[in-house]
């Protein structure tokens, strides 16, 4: 983002009242929370993808040759 916008969104911001500025920070850090969050498990998810699949396909490959048992929810 470049800096002209950043200024833009602080002179925005500024012009409210500070009730008003301080929960629109708060939204602000809760938000680039979320995604850093969401950066994270997309990050996870690429390093284990493989395993995934990999798992996936042995699955598959236990449930055409009768090797697998349908889940028992109710033993969770």
């Amino acid at each position: 983002m470049s800096s002209a916008a950043i200024a833009t969104i602080v002179k925005m911001v500024e012009s409210l009242p500070d009730d008003l500025q301080e929960k629109l920070v708060e939204h602000i850090r809760d938000y680039i929370t979320d995604l850093e969050e969401e950066a994270q498990w997309d990050n996870s998810f690429k390093r284990t993808q493989n395993n995934l699949v990999a798992a996936a396909r042995k699955a598959k490959q236990e449930i055409a040759a009768g090797q697998s048992m349908p889940m028992d929810y109710e033993k969770l």
